[in-house]
């Protein structure tokens, strides 16, 4: 198995982002909140695997990352992911990955 690229050897920056506003998503793992989310506990659950809802917002972090606010339509949160933790919603749902 090939050696994975670590998070601080990537920069996406460099293209342009992966998802596009209003793209619908899903979310590929649990999100727990790390702090940053007002209102809820650390460690509290913000987004499950499964979880669907659209790109609201385009920002960076680190001068490294894309971070996409995701509106998600079950719980109305607004959580910042990044493209590691997303898969396309609607490329799944016609049967190919993004």
């Amino acid at each position: 198995m090939p050696n994975a690229m670590r998070d601080d050897e990537i920069v996406e920056l460099d293209g342009p982002p992966h998802f596009e506003y209003g793209q619908k998503v899903r979310s590929n793992r649990v999100v727990r909140n790390d702090g940053t989310f007002p209102g809820k506990d650390i460690g509290e659950v913000l987004a499950n695997k499964g979880d669907e809802g659209y790109v609201i917002s385009i920002g960076t972090f680190l001068q490294q990352f894309y971070i996409y606010g995701v509106e998600f339509l079950g719980s109305g949160y607004r959580v910042g992911m990044k493209r590691k933790e997303l898969d396309s919603a609607e490329a799944s749902a016609a049967g190919g990955r993004a």
